[in-house]
């Protein structure tokens, strides 16, 4: 036989559950510091600045990337 489950606790659970996972993204979003983030990005443009170098012809479409890399978080 099933076992019997209560819609409310599950609802609840689940819940609970897509709460952590978004607390946990906006930890990781929100939760550097000034230095750990210049740090991400320093690192981010390093890595497109090699691509780019690497790339053999044509125009670098790493330009929205480094825009997307630029914004702050939290804008749109």
């Amino acid at each position: 036989m099933a076992e019997i489950v209560n819609l409310r606790q599950a609802r609840k659970a689940a819940k609970r559950a897509g709460e952590e996972a978004q607390a946990a993204a906006n930890r990781a979003r929100f939760g550097q510091t000034k230095s750990g983030k210049a740090s991400v990005k320093a690192e981010a443009e390093r890595i497109l600045r090699t691509l780019d170098g690497a790339q053999l012809e044509g125009a670098a479409k790493s330009d929205r990337i480094v825009s997307l890399i630029a914004r702050e978080p939290g804008e749109g």
